[in-house]
């Protein structure tokens, strides 16, 4: 007997994918406006102020598990995000063509993205992440956003001050806003539709999760990242998977941790460190260029992350 599926739930997913084309279309248009505005790169916007914003679904999502007593949800959605960001979202956007990387504007980050997951790695060794582990984790996110504001503060110095800030601030935000919001609620219609259909299917309740709820919560990272590939902005896409990433793995387990100690056995979190670990890697520039081969590597990597979270 085939199974039912829900007319709405077919519908929340239908109506997720154009609300998530449209929203990324207007936050993309709004950070480059800020960006114009603001007179700084656009990378280091990316890497902040825009990775920050594309993150708020698994702070949410963290926060409120941590408050009510199971922040294991929380690690597991920003761990696993981080994988998705990178394999799923960088591989599926390195099919449309190499993307140009330079390693010398994104050295700081990429190496704070591959000592995250090893320092927690090791902070996670014995089965628990602390509060006071969750504080260090915080204490090395404000470090990070202190030297992004130092270098913003350096870059406008260089400019000369005799010229006029340019752009239009005020519609510019609410380009942000508003796509910022189509996004998340895309998200939200996506995770709803999606998982209503796989309990439909029979799909097990974990599978849904690392499936469903992670590439849920990515999917502002995955459209902004096409949408700028489209517009000609890579550098706006690869800073905001590598924003996201250091977002996730040491504000938002950070603020988990710090509410409420989490419990999480090695074994069921090794391997999301291990994966987010070799991902980054991956992100290694060679001679400027991120190819589309690495592209299918990335996704190999991305199944082969599902595989071995399915089989524990």
């Amino acid at each position: 007997m085939l199974p039912t599926l829900s007319t709405t739930d077919l519908l929340a997913l239908l109506a997720a994918i154009p609300l998530a084309a449209i929203g990324g279309e207007g936050f993309l248009k709004g950070i480059l406006g800020v960006a114009t505005w603001l007179r700084l790169p656009k990378m280091l916007v990316a890497t902040t102020l825009v990775a920050f914003a594309t993150s708020s679904p698994e702070l949410t999502v963290s926060s409120m598990a941590a408050l009510s007593g199971a922040p294991e949800i929380g690690l597991g959605d920003a761990l696993g995000s981080n994988v998705v960001n990178i394999a799923l979202i960088l591989g599926i956007a390195l099919l449309f063509g190499a993307l140009p990387a330079n390693l010398l504007e994104i050295r700081r980050d990429l190496t704070l993205a591959l000592l995250t997951p090893l320092l927690t790695l090791i902070l996670i060794l014995d089965g628990n992440l602390s509060r006071g582990e969750g504080f260090l984790l915080l204490a090395l996110f404000a470090a990070w956003i202190g030297l992004a504001i130092r270098q913003a503060a350096a870059h406008r110095r260089q400019l000369s001050l005799d010229v006029d800030t340019p752009g239009h601030p005020v519609m510019a935000w609410l380009y942000v806003l508003g796509g910022l919001t189509c996004l998340i609620l895309a998200g939200r219609l996506f995770v709803s539709g999606a998982s209503g259909i796989a309990v439909a299917l029979g799909i097990h309740a974990y599978v849904i999760g690392a499936l469903v709820v992670a590439i849920g919560t990515s999917l502002p990272e995955l459209m902004t990242m096409l949408i700028a590939r489209w517009r000609g902005h890579d550098d706006v896409g690869l800073g905001t998977l590598l924003g996201s990433n250091l977002f996730n793995g040491l504000a938002i387990v950070g603020t988990a941790a710090s509410i409420h100690p989490i419990q999480a056995p090695f074994v069921e979190v090794g391997a999301a460190l291990v994966f987010g670990i070799i991902t980054v890697l991956l992100m290694l520039p060679s001679q400027g260029f991120l190819s589309r081969q690495r592209g299918l590597v990335l996704l190999g990597t991305y199944a082969a992350f599902v595989a071995a979270t399915v089989s524990l």
